[in-house]
């Protein structure tokens, strides 16, 4: 079992069965290969089902649960994600994906509602109030992008049969998460980011990591019938580069090391003393809170209500042998597995956690995932391509069941009958096999121009040490003039696919999801326009003066024309007389 979804679950259970921890908070760090550290930072906050409904708030947050009544919505799930997992160097997600989200933003909720037109009507007004909450472009989640997925999510809470819910999902694979998100995120927190471990999340720090994930879930959670809380949990993880972050503020930009501290390796040939090649480090990296975070844990949060839940506040997940430094007023507490360590945190003093260079001994086994995904857009030209998905199976012993969910917009238009599957076994062998022997279940929904997008739901089983490949082709509408954006260029973005893997050992799925592609569409030449419009007015200009000039014209011949220039010459000086003639007429009278 994945040991940081077991520390979770320990953790939830800790937060959840206590009927004390109405607020609960911790942080969990795991050094990651080759010098990376994942830091995962959870905030638990509960309130009693009929306080909800009274709007009698104390630690859940009045912003989110005023949204939540008014929009009808029993259970929600927002994430904002960027970067990428390297589940190769990394191993499996943290969470086992359920705190995870597509690159972007992604959002699905079940929604109380007695129809489906009512429920949508809901999920606007559920999307535009969390855009305007956490200041990001919810607000285009439309009818084009969302969809009513069958089997690929599952109610995290605890629901009434009697409720006619509604699930909608929703994405934004080409949102920039940025600090403008993070700011009403930390508003949320009973200690607003003042106090304890919500303390170390910085924009700087938190978005110059090599991949971040936030997430918001509210859900019911019931331990008997009359005995119901509205939990929001609210998990930050991030995986950031030691060496980076370790950098000033004032100095981020990385400096040559001088030459009097290269560490070379002597035994190459080549070597001289203007010649060096790096000597590959043993040791691992040392590290501490103050050096990756840029400040230090500052006490705990006062509004932790029970003393347990603060025994666990800051956990490490590192080889027993390693050496640890922590504040002298912190205690230390050793889990059974022999890799994690919890600290408590003092009530008003800074807390720190040292983690000194040390000689590698022994390393902390990775979770691996249990399925590789890969998805591509393959294909040339600006009229049709396929999309190519590939699925691998490490283990050798075990087949994996899972569901793929995809959403594509509406201008991408697949055609499901060319849709073929082959097939690599343990021997090496590629074959072309029947989609039937890969695919159990099928539910496809068509999209529609300018109204919905198309929706792909796919039950697979693959089988041990196998990969598989399906392809689909595809072919690409043509937009209307108003349609492009400023950076039609670019490409238009399409939406990761969900993976949903059954693990019945924990009892709850594990969830990957592939990486935002990148989708090229016809694009016109938008000068073209501004090309016409001049080209036509000097057209317009040509034609309307040379027939105006004919209009207005008198044509004469030439003795006309002579005689007219001599009576015209004629009638000028005689015109200059009389008017002198009449000058001295009026002074003449003015001199009587």
């Amino acid at each position: 079992m994945n040991t940081f979804f077991l520390l979770s679950l320990i953790l939830v259970a800790l937060s959840v069965g206590s009927a004390a921890s109405n607020y609960h908070e911790n942080l969990h760090l795991q050094p990651l290969p080759p010098s990376n550290l994942l830091a995962s930072f959870n905030f638990k906050s509960n309130t009693t089902q009929s306080s909800f409904e009274k709007q009698h708030f104390q630690y859940f947050p009045r912003a989110l649960g005023q949204i939540l009544q008014h929009a009808n919505t029993r259970e929600l799930h927002l994430r904002f994600t960027s970067g990428r997992w390297d589940s190769e160097s990394w191993g499996s997600r943290p969470w086992n994906g359920a705190k995870e989200g597509g690159t972007g933003v992604e959002l699905w909720a079940w929604i109380e509602a007695p129809d489906d037109e009512t429920a949508f009507s809901k999920w606007i007004t559920l999307t535009q109030s969390l855009s305007g909450l956490f200041c990001a472009s919810l607000n285009f989640i439309d009818s084009t992008r969302t969809t009513q997925p069958v089997v690929s999510f599952d109610p995290a809470g605890d629901h009434s049969p009697s409720e006619n819910l509604h699930l909608l999902h929703g994405t934004l694979p080409g949102e920039v998460v940025c600090t403008e998100n993070l700011t009403p995120f930390l508003k949320l927190l009973p200690c607003k980011g003042k106090a304890g471990v919500a303390s170390l999340l910085d924009g700087h720090k938190l978005f110059d990591a090599a991949w971040q994930s936030m997430s918001i879930d509210v859900r019911p959670v019931c331990s008997g019938p009359e005995e119901c809380l509205v939990q929001v949990d609210q998990t930050v993880d991030i995986v950031l580069d030691i060496e980076r972050s370790k950098r000033p503020r004032g100095n981020p930009i990385p400096r040559p090391i001088p030459g009097d501290k290269l560490v070379c390796d002597t035994s190459k040939s080549y070597h001289t003393r203007d010649t060096c090649y790096p000597l590959e480090q043993t040791a691992e990296q040392g590290w501490s809170i103050t050096e990756l975070f840029g400040r230090s844990i500052s006490g705990s949060c006062p509004l932790t209500d029970s003393e347990s839940s603060n025994e666990d506040a800051v956990c490490l997940h590192i080889s027993p042998v390693r050496e640890v430094r922590s504040s002298p007023d912190s205690v230390e507490t050793k889990w059974t597995n022999d890799f994690t360590r919890c600290f408590s945190l003092p009530p008003s003093i800074p807390f720190d956690l040292t983690v000194p260079e040390q000689a590698s001994a022994a390393h902390v086994p990775l979770d691996q995932p249990v399925l590789h995904a890969e998805r591509t857009i393959v294909g040339h030209g600006q009229e049709r391509g396929g999309m190519r998905i590939i699925f691998n199976n490490p283990s050798n012993e075990k087949s994996v069941d899972f569901i793929y969910f995809e959403t594509l917009p509406w201008f991408l238009r697949p055609y499901i009958h060319t849709l073929q599957a082959t097939m690599t076994g343990p021997d090496g062998i590629r074959r072309q096999v029947p989609t039937s022997e890969i695919i159990k279940e099928t539910f496809y929904r068509p999209g529609v121009d300018r109204e919905r997008g198309t929706q792909l739901e796919l039950a697979l089983s693959l089988p041990p040490a196998s990969t598989v490949t399906l392809t689909y082709d595809f072919e690409k509408a043509i937009l209307r003039y108003t349609e492009y954006p400023p950076d039609a260029n670019r490409g238009f973005n399409v939406a990761p696919a969900v993976i949903k893997v059954d693990a019945p050992q924990t009892g709850r799925p594990i969830y990957l999801r592939t990486t935002s592609l990148l989708l090229p569409l016809p694009t016109p030449d938008f000068s073209m326009p501004y090309n016409v419009i001049i080209l036509t007015s000097t057209v317009i200009a040509l034609a309307f003066g040379s027939i105006f000039n004919l209009l207005v014209r008198r044509f004469v011949t030439a003795d006309e024309a002579v005689a007219l220039r001599a009576q015209t010459f004629r009638g000028r000086i005689g015109g200059k007389i009389v008017a002198l003639r009449d000058r001295i007429r009026g002074k003449s009278s003015k001199v009587e």
